[in-house]
């Protein structure tokens, strides 16, 4: 049992994220392809193949070198448990960087939004019921008591966090176990706890395509389908005009009326009000998808743009 101590100090220091980038959740990503065989992602893991031609045997090799979570983050340099070389990091990161282009940022936006859902709820229950309560939620395995957050399927280990609070995110691609703590996230040197999203919202994600505009359109108006759409990233009202291509005024109109039909929810940050998708929005947005048609495996070359293509390493995607 790993077990994580708190002095009041760390406690009110510790935050959420909405994820830890694209790279991380392609580590989370390759271990579940390489090891999950989960009826409910094979659209998505035939697709990965197809798309990653010579990679394959590479990233397959990877994967089976890093066993679990932990030790895969810990050969991309973040973590313990595993020492590589310098050189070996920067391999790793690159292999894995085709990966997240090819499994990953595809699904990239509907990602973001889940792992962006999720801390506003999260975020609700800290202001109604305190950080505690949270760290007692988060998953049937954790267990928060006496200052202290044992997580049961954790290696036998105490961590004191030296003064920093403890980042909590949650991972869309995270499978098998509950949780992975990192000692020291490589973008903010802070100590982390990734925890799982629901599983069943994220399979169901895996082998669809975008909304069907005309259903959608029929339902709640062609500009509201459209903005609900483009919410799937959230945004202010003027980065919704912008992407709608009609006015301001235009824009918080057609925001007031999905929030008020409970599609969407509005926070203000600052000087902005900031629009998200409820999950009854995002629900409705589900029920218009359809399956993917695969016209044929698309390769990758090492010289091709998405070989080439570097991922940004971010402390979070809000």
């Amino acid at each position: 049992m790993l077990r994580i101590h708190f002095t009041a100090d760390e406690l009110a220091q510790s935050r959420m994220v909405a994820g830890l980038g694209p790279l991380v959740e392609g580590a989370f990503a390759l271990h579940l392809f390489a090891h999950s065989g989960d009826a409910a992602l094979k659209l998505w893991r035939h697709r990965v193949r197809a798309e990653l031609g010579h990679y394959l045997h590479e990233l397959e090799a990877l994967a089976k070198r890093t066993e679990n979570p932990h030790t895969l983050l810990a050969a991309l340099g973040q973590g313990v448990g595993y020492e590589p070389q310098e050189e070996d990091s920067t391999a790793n990161r690159s292999l894995l960087a085709v990966f997240v282009r090819v499994a990953v940022m595809p699904h990239w936006s509907a990602v973001k939004s889940e792992l962006e859902r999720v801390r506003e709820v999260r975020a609700r229950i800290v202001i109604t019921n305190g950080i505690e309560r949270l760290l007692d939620s988060l998953h049937p395995k954790l267990h928060w008591q006496n200052s202290v957050l044992e997580i049961h399927d954790g290696p036998d280990r105490d961590v004191r966090l030296g003064g920093r609070g403890l980042v909590l995110s949650p991972s869309f691609f995270l499978s098998g176990q509950s949780c992975v703590f990192i000692d020291r996230e490589q973008a903010s040197g802070d100590p982390v706890l990734s925890f799982r999203t629901s599983t069943e919202r994220r399979d169901s994600w895996f082998g669809l395509v975008e909304p069907d505009d005309s259903a959608l359109g029929a339902l709640v108006g062609h500009t509201r389908a459209a903005a609900l759409q483009a919410l799937t990233n959230s945004c202010s009202t003027g980065e919704l005009a912008d992407r709608l291509g009609i006015s301001l005024a235009g824009a918080s109109k057609h925001a007031a009326v999905l929030r008020r039909a409970g599609l969407i929810t509005t926070f203000r940050n600052r000087n902005k009000a900031i629009h998200i998708l409820t999950s009854l929005g995002m629900a409705l947005l589900q029920r218009h998808r359809q399956e993917v048609s695969f016209a044929g495996p698309q390769t990758l070359r090492p010289d091709s743009p998405a070989g080439r293509v570097r991922i940004p390493v971010q402390g979070g995607v809000s």
